[in-house]
């Protein structure tokens, strides 16, 4: 299987963004204060770099003019306060940056994961959790790392060559100019690069998430790849991918490392200008550029490259960080499929404060807080228009009733209880609630009437009590172990080591399939939901187990509506009806009992699985048989 992504991910062409930038400049709104501390160190740093030579000069000139004197000890002395200013400065901009960057970071990774938890299920079918993850971690890494120092050199760096440019021409505009004659190439270099550098910096970050879903989804898959002896393919996968992140690192790379020598040799150069042309000028005879001034003309030339590089290095890192920007923010942008309409909206807040006053006995949306009736209405959903799952599906269920769903597997079952969750919306037809559209009811309303048990149960690092109050965080612990026992979860938890406190480990690897599924059973079961949905709650463990699982499922399901997904068909006799789906229709329904009168295709599929089942109990017992002979 190979690891690529299986999506088309968003493409990027444009140039340097200002317009993505500014709203990602919004983010770090809350930290205006540091950035415009950081602002005001930078300028005062570039005020202090411009000065010192200057200080220099008139330490220089006035020591040949005069000797020692107090205007040389004042100079003196200003130069070292300067020093000082200029240290405490750095110290403070290093402070500042740091709780700028871990501030922002924050944000971003808390924004993302909110905005995470809103998106429709349609979202995460198409993306790999390595993709996302890389999306919270390194993007925004990347990105809040960059913000501070970018803003602190953005001023350092403007004001200091304005400073510089304006001091050299005060001293001497014939000497600036000679100086300055290394500007031209410099702006060429940059626009040069400016491309490349991005191209290099969005094929980087691509490969990145590629990467890092392939190593999600690998370790995952550890026991499969065992198992199938499948490392060395897997390995090959993962060096493609490699080889590809080494190639694109080593281009970008390579042109940022022919980029910053160009602008140090650029700023070399004009060292040797100001060196020749001021010496030249120095030792003329009817110079009046003094020694103390070419020095500091010496200084300001080495000088005027540093804000440059460091602007080009800020510029560079930039070019690499619009490609994570550009990700985070369109992660940020991405707006849920299935929401609530603006009409809800309206209604649930105009019901708040009655509800927050206790005065109101409707659900958080002004309507009824019941679920009496479930209708389908000639429901159609496809996830492409010409592979139709579900094709005019018509159903009502009313209190009490428990709809079982059978058939063969990619026939809309699973498609049948997504819709019904609200996981997804069909694309014809309605799905009423006591005769409303649900789409005009509240989404976490909805869902918050669910009971969802899934065929591979999901558990959280943490103990067994804090996975099963999972369903209801305000639940008390009196009401967890009631829970945990109706279905009949309390024995073998009170068997383990710690009973409640018992950590379940890393996705609940420390206890047996059929302990998870239980576990989410009494998780179900505590958020005493109106609608309980079970998707082959049982197929995946043993005779036992299912039988603890199916007592339980008996005593929770009573004067609920529900619905079952069921693989063992022994599981849902009592059901109320029992529709048989192929095809995204229903071909067969009725009870137990009728479809095998019937002798249709669930009477097939019955006696098929009883037979097989039969079959596997004697030839089960016959091996002990043999073994006890033996």
């Amino acid at each position: 299987m190979s690891h690529e992504l299986t999506f088309q991910e968003e493409e990027y062409s444009r140039q340097l963004d200002f317009a993505l930038w500014r709203r990602i400049l919004r983010h770090a709104g809350r930290y205006w204060k540091q950035l415009l501390a950081l602002s005001g160190a930078g300028l005062t740093v570039a005020t202090v770099d411009v000065m010192l030579p200057l200080v220099t000069a008139w330490i220089i000139d006035e020591a040949m003019a005069s000797g020692v004197t107090p205007r040389l000890w004042t100079y003196v002395v200003l130069y070292f306060g300067l020093c000082a200013l200029l240290c405490s400065c750095i110290w403070l901009f290093i402070e500042l940056a740091g709780q700028t960057s871990t501030g922002i970071a924050y944000d971003l990774r808390r924004k993302g994961f909110r905005r995470l938890q809103e998106l429709s299920f349609s979202y995460f079918d198409v993306r790999p959790v390595g993709w996302l993850v890389t999306r919270l971690t390194s993007d925004v890494t990347k990105l809040s790392s960059l913000m501070p120092w970018f803003t602190l050199d953005l001023v350092w760096g403007s004001f200091l060559v304005l400073g510089i440019t304006g001091a050299m021409f005060w001293l001497n505009w014939q000497l600036a100019l000679a100086v300055l004659v290394i500007v031209p190439p410099l702006s060429i270099a940059s626009v040069y690069f400016q491309k490349r550098l991005l191209a290099s910096s969005r094929n980087m970050r691509r490969t990145n998430s590629m990467i890092t879903a392939s190593f999600s989804e690998s370790i995952s898959g550890v026991r499969t790849t065992k198992a199938l002896v499948r490392e060395e393919e897997n390995l090959n996968e993962f060096r493609s991918l490699s080889t590809a992140m080494h190639q694109h690192c080593l281009r970008n790379a390579l042109q940022s490392a022919v980029y910053l020598p160009i602008v140090v040799t650029l700023g070399s150069l004009g060292v040797g200008l100001a060196l020749w042309r001021g010496g030249v000028d120095v030792l003329g005879p009817d110079s009046t550029l003094t020694l103390g001034v070419l020095i500091a003309f010496m200084q300001y030339a080495a000088l005027f490259h540093m804000p440059i590089e460091e602007l080009a290095r800020r510029f560079t890192d930039l070019q690499a960080a619009q490609a994570a920007a550009e990700r985070i923010q369109t992660l940020l942008d991405t707006e849920p499929e299935i929401q609530d309409s603006a009409e809800v909206r309206s209604r649930m807040a105009a019901t708040a404060p009655h509800q927050a006053a206790g005065a109101s006995n409707l659900a958080e949306d002004g309507c009824a807080d019941t679920v009496r009736r479930i209708e389908f209405r000639n429901v159609s959903f496809w996830y492409k228009p010409d592979e139709p799952v579900l094709r005019s599906f018509n159903l009502t269920v009313e209190p009490g009733e428990t709809i079982a769903l059978v058939g063969a597997t990619g026939g809309g079952k699973s498609t049948i209880v997504s819709l019904l969750a609200r996981f997804y919306e069909p694309q014809e037809g309605e799905i009423l609630i006591d005769d409303t559209d649900y789409r005009e009811r509240s989404l976490h309303w909805w869902q918050s009437n669910l009971g969802i048990v899934l065929q591979s149960p999901v558990l959280f690092t943490g103990t067994i009590r804090e996975n099963i109050r999972y369903g209801r965080l305000d639940a008390s612990d009196a009401e967890i172990e009631a829970a945990a026992r109706l279905v009949n979860a309390e024995t073998f938890i009170r068997e383990l080591d710690g009973g409640y406190e018992f950590d379940v480990g890393e996705m609940g690897s420390r206890l047996s399939t059929g302990q998870r599924q239980l576990m989410s059973l009494a998780r179900a079961v505590l958020a005493d939901p109106r609608v309980f949905i079970l998707d082959e709650a049982t197929s995946s463990v043993d005779t036992e187990t299912e039988q603890l699982i199916q007592d339980g499922i008996n005593k929770v399901l009573s004067g609920r509506i529900s619905f079952v997904i069921a693989h063992r068909l022994s599981t849902i006799r009592a059901a109320s009806r029992i529709l048989v789906i192929d095809g995204g229709e229903v071909v067969e329904q009725g009870s137990h009992d009728e479809l095998i009168r019937e002798r249709g295709r669930y009477h097939d599929l019955y006696v098929g699985q009883f037979a097989r089942q039969r079959e596997a109990e004697r030839l089960s017992g016959g091996e002990e048989t043999g073994m006890a002979g033996a």
